[in-house]
């Protein structure tokens, strides 16, 4: 991306900018180099206007959630970014009659928060996302979840928001949700709505305690890492297996590329550990870097097929400079 002036893309809008902007701390992993421009759009009106922009002067235009999935190249990434963590992308809306059976969250909302705000108030339908972290609309990109659920569960309608700038409203029927999928097209999830219901509070908060407490016992949920690196894959015979198992088979579990680790305790968590003891007893400092991250995602695929014949696919989002969102 080249913007010769800022003024023609952005600057006369409702945003707050930042040139330049390190994208390391918005993520999970912590790593990764910088934004040609990091926009925060305070309106639809702004951001609607953005992407029309954006599309019309092919400018490369890429939404930055939670970060819990992402990886950024060390390099950093070239074009818009854009982030959606202003109070008007952040909003829950309840029904307004006193019943709650359905609620509104726009992109930008914590799913994390969400879950225990209905939990709190005694709403069931969003607990089988406890302890997945991701901004709603990322959830609903890939339709996130885990052993208890996915949120395409609870979905009623999504807003997307093309990249022509036009505002599409697909109810629950027109939307296909598989395993990390979607038939949603390419766009920004403006909101989406929930098919919720009223019930105890506390059971509710049982239940998103028990979710947690599984996951936690579970899986190293304090490594610095995005979760699970690898969808389950489908076998040649039809079935679908953990990615984890055929890690573990596969005998990569603890192997190190630098700072990047495949877990010793879950072969689908691959994250930074910059500190580490080496085969000879001692201490050593590793930069945490994305390339090393990429070289272990690369090996732990290639013993994989080699001993299964099975592609592993990533779950995790790697940006890098020069190829288009």
């Amino acid at each position: 991306m080249t913007v010769a002036s800022p003024a023609s893309l952005y600057s006369d809008l409702d945003v707050e900018w930042t040139l330049d902007a390190p994208l390391a701390s918005h993520t999970w992993y912590g790593v990764g180099g910088r934004a040609d421009v990091l926009i925060r759009p305070r309106s639809l009106e702004a951001l609607t206007t953005l992407v029309r922009r954006c599309h019309r002067d092919d400018i490369p235009l890429r939404v930055l959630g939670s970060g819990a999935n992402l990886l950024v190249d060390d390099d950093g990434v070239d074009g818009v970014v854009i982030k959606l963590d202003e109070p008007f992308f952040q909003a829950v809306e309840w029904n307004v009659d006193g019943r709650v059976e359905r609620l509104r969250a726009f992109g930008g909302a914590s799913m994390e928060k969400l879950v225990q705000h209905c939990a709190r108030r005694g709403v069931r339908g969003l607990e089988q996302m406890s302890g997945i972290p991701a901004s709603v609309g990322g959830a609903i990109r890939m339709n996130a979840g885990g052993k208890f659920g996915a949120i395409g569960d609870a979905v009623d309608a999504v807003a997307i928001l093309g990249m022509d700038g036009e505002i599409r409203i697909f109810p629950r029927e027109a939307i296909n949700f598989g395993y990390r999928t979607t038939s949603l097209p390419a766009g920004i999830v403006v909101w989406a709505s929930f098919r919720v219901t009223e019930d105890d509070p506390i059971a509710c908060r049982e239940r998103v305690l028990e979710i947690f407490k599984y996951k936690k016992s579970t899986q190293p949920m304090g490594a610095a890492s995005a979760g699970c690196m690898f969808r389950n894959p489908t076998m040649p015979d039809g079935t679908v297996e953990s990615a984890g198992r055929l890690i573990d088979l596969a005998g990569v579990k603890g192997t190190r590329v630098g700072a990047a680790l495949v877990s010793p305790r879950h072969g689908n968590f691959l994250a930074f550990e910059p500190v580490f003891t080496n085969e000879s007893g001692e201490t050593i400092t590793a930069p945490s870097r994305t390339d090393d991250m990429r070289q272990l995602v690369e090996m732990v695929q290639d013993a994989v097929r080699a001993k299964f014949g099975v592609e592993l696919e990533t779950e995790v989002v790697f940006w890098r400079r020069g190829e288009r969102p």
